[in-house]
């Protein structure tokens, strides 16, 4: 494979083929809806040099049932669903975003979360799709994304090579493709970042490949990435860690996002002028050549240890969301691919959707309980 190859086209900016490395700040939810506080957010980042801006399209009934269970925030245990509901917003909210993005100069990316997410960004216009990683098993809005044509950049936490597969199958040939490793986990062990991996993908699957960043660091994972060649690097940013945000916590402020561009150009510098190993060599002498060889690891492509325990409950996994009754078509109304977090029982995988829909139910079930094979029966006619 030439290196040319690898290259995604994604609004003005290259990706892969040697461009330089995609800077993805990854604002989220951060705004927590305050469309002045976006503006603030998207200044602030910009002016620290990112190419990019990102955001989450939140519609809560796409990503939870509303029995998910609740998560700790400053005011209290609140309940996650609940959570996502005051973060909705219309679609005209995101369009206002992508306008203040792009007068800024920067890339909008925003990841949608369901069929629905998906289609305004789509009517929005928007350069390419951010895939999270548990959407990665979202086998109808694989499809959705696959029927549009537009570019996708995927991530990759908690998923094996065989989740992988099955995934860039049903998108590939339709839509160019990037895909940014990462370890899902908040915040993620930068010495289990395996960074080596990402040669291996860019081999395996000859698209361009760079890196989603959740430890807290805010130099390390980046600059080895940039040392190995990242073709992209994405990291959450905020205004203020203690902001409230669902992802505050493990994210950057504006200064760190200053410091850590800096250092990533440096390095990429380095490793274009000198060659990956006088780069890797310089960040052994900044960091400790133990650390840096561990973020580095061995290359082989399996989930981390610190994400291992979200396989089940943070991927898409098939839920009912409404009672039925023996004899019901399984089909939209009554089942749908959510994360089920920690308080549900994980059902199918998301990708078994075809296999199962159009089905009649052979037992009663509730809204909230795993769709399972059990309760699966014949074929409709």
């Amino acid at each position: 494979m030439t290196e040319a190859a690898a290259q995604v086209t994604v609004g003005s900016h290259r990706v892969g083929g040697g461009a330089p490395c995609l800077i993805i700040a990854e604002a989220g939810t951060a705004h927590g809806g305050n469309p002045e506080a976006a503006q603030r957010l998207v200044r602030a980042v910009v002016a620290a040099g990112v190419d990019c801006v990102k955001f989450q399209y939140v519609i809560a009934s796409e990503l939870v049932h509303p029995d998910a269970g609740a998560i700790p925030l400053p005011g209290g245990q609140i309940r996650l669903y609940d959570r996502f509901r005051a973060l909705e917003r219309p679609a005209s909210f995101y369009r206002d975003l992508k306008e203040m993005v792009e007068a800024e100069g920067a890339l909008f990316l925003c990841s949608p979360f369901g069929l629905e997410s998906a289609l305004q960004l789509h009517q929005l216009g928007v350069a390419a799709f951010k895939l999270a990683s548990p959407e990665t098993g979202h086998l109808p809005m694989l499809r959705r994304l696959a029927d549009y044509g537009r570019p996708v950049i995927a991530s990759t936490g908690v998923t094996t090579s065989a989740d992988l597969d099955a995934a860039l199958a049903v998108l590939r040939g339709h839509t160019p493709l990037a895909l940014l490793h990462c370890i899902t986990e908040y915040p993620a062990p930068p010495e289990q970042y395996n960074l080596r991996l990402l040669d291996h993908l860019r081999r395996r699957y000859a698209i361009p490949v760079g890196i989603s960043d959740h430890s807290l660091d805010a130099e390390l994972v980046p600059a080895v990435g940039a040392a190995v060649g990242a073709d992209a690097l994405e990291k959450h940013v905020t205004l203020q860690r203690d902001g409230g945000g669902l992802d505050d916590p493990i994210a950057l402020e504006p200064d760190d996002v200053a410091r850590m561009v800096e250092r990533v150009r440096s390095v990429e510098a380095s490793r274009l002028t000198n060659g990956e190993e006088d780069a890797l060599a310089g960040l052994r002498e900044l960091r400790g050549a133990a650390l840096v060889d561990a973020v580095l690891g061995s290359g082989v492509h399996q989930m981390a240890d610190a994400e291992r325990g979200n396989y089940l409950t943070t991927n898409r996994s098939l839920l009912f969301v409404a009672d039925g009754e023996p004899g019901d078509i399984l089909d939209e109304r009554l089942m749908a691919p959510l994360r089920s977090e920690k308080n549900m029982q994980p059902g199918l995988p998301a990708m078994a959707w075809e296999q199962v829909a159009g089905r009649r139910l052979s037992r009663a079930v509730r809204s909230g309980e795993p769709v399972t094979w059990q309760v699966v029966g014949a074929a409709a006619r």
